[in-house]
């Protein structure tokens, strides 16, 4: 009996021998579990990291993992997002809605104004992570979007074209896609050069725009001229040379430069003001005596009547045309 009686206390120690070990053990591992949760609770709410990337000689402070990029005036951008295929949260809008060309990239982004009228509400609504602007806005513009988050003013001056399309894939993380598209345009344009070069041999080239329902010239390191000027190395006609920023020509001017090839980009606002400002001027005699006119070599829209000519986008499509169009590849 006393045996049995030894036996069970034995027993019963143990059990509340083992009770109180795991006891110990739960509170031991419980602040670590809690202090696990808070730290993971803490990193969730901390600050998104902020990095600094270069573009154009200046230095900008930008967040580590750029979101929310707002687009407004710089339609160079909205080209480079297009063709990196990068949605911004809100973006340049033509008659309230986004042109066809920029559609399918825009995807669920709002607008946010028109190119030269941007919604400084709708922009501060957004919460954007980087503004990108453009270099053609007034001081007054940029202090206003400077208030509301980094801005970056995106050149409007094709020769920068490079510049401007690695600043997208540094925001939107996709510098190796960039680098890629580079890559294989230099390659399009060494392959396509000695036949473009042959067709256009000894002639006037051309490229000017109707906006406003008038024409307009352009310098030679802006809109398509550095395609034709610099890169297939054509010679760039005085009127062009001189050309200080865009600016209008008369029929009798561009009748003085007698162009043989001429593309003209006639800008499509929704209101037709354009098109019928060509439908008036192609009526013009004196037009009609032009060379280029006399012997059918004047290519309208080629590419997207709003496509800038100088950006990655344009450039890609502004070759594919001529191939088409002037090589009839």
């Amino acid at each position: 009996m006393i045996k049995r009686i030894s036996l069970l206390l034995v027993v019963l120690m143990s059990v509340f021998a083992l009770i109180a070990c795991s006891g110990t053990s739960s509170s031991k591992e419980k602040p670590q579990n809690e202090e696990k949760e808070s730290t993971e609770a803490k990193d969730s709410q901390a600050p998104n990291s902020m990095k600094e990337i270069t573009y154009l000689g200046e230095t900008y402070s930008v967040p580590e993992k750029v979101d929310r990029i707002v687009i407004t005036g710089a339609m160079e951008a909205m080209e480079d997002a297009t063709v990196l295929n990068l949605e911004p949260v809100g973006a340049i809008t033509v008659g309230g809605e986004f042109p066809e060309v920029f559609k399918t990239a825009m995807g669920k982004a709002e607008s946010i104004g028109e190119k030269q009228e941007p919604n400084f509400e709708k922009i501060l609504e957004l919460q954007p992570d980087v503004i990108l602007g453009t270099t053609k806005f007034p001081d007054e513009v940029v202090q206003k979007l400077e208030e509301v988050a980094t801005t970056i003013l995106v050149s409007h001056i094709s020769t920068d074209w490079q510049d401007n399309l690695m600043l997208m894939a540094q925001l939107g993380d996709k510098e190796e896609e960039a680098k890629a598209l580079l890559a294989q345009y230099d390659k399009d344009i060494e392959s396509a050069k000695p036949s473009l070069m042959k067709e256009f041999e000894g002639e006037k080239v051309m490229a000017i725009r109707i906006r406003g329902g008038q024409m307009f010239v352009y310098p030679e390191d802006v809109f398509f001229n550095p395609s034709l000027y610099n890169e297939l190395g054509l010679e760039a006609p005085e009127v062009v040379q001189k050309a200080k920023t865009q600016e209008a020509i008369s029929i009798e001017q561009l009748a003085e430069v007698n162009p043989d090839r001429l593309f003209i980009q006639v800008q499509q606002s929704g209101n037709q003001e354009n098109e019928q400002a060509y439908e008036e001027l192609k009526k013009n005699p004196i037009l009609q005596n032009i060379t280029a006119f006399k012997n059918d070599q004047v290519y309208i829209n080629i590419v997207d009547s709003l496509l800038e000519g100088g950006t990655a986008f344009s450039k890609i499509e502004f070759l594919k045309a001529l191939q088409q169009n002037v090589l009839k590849k």
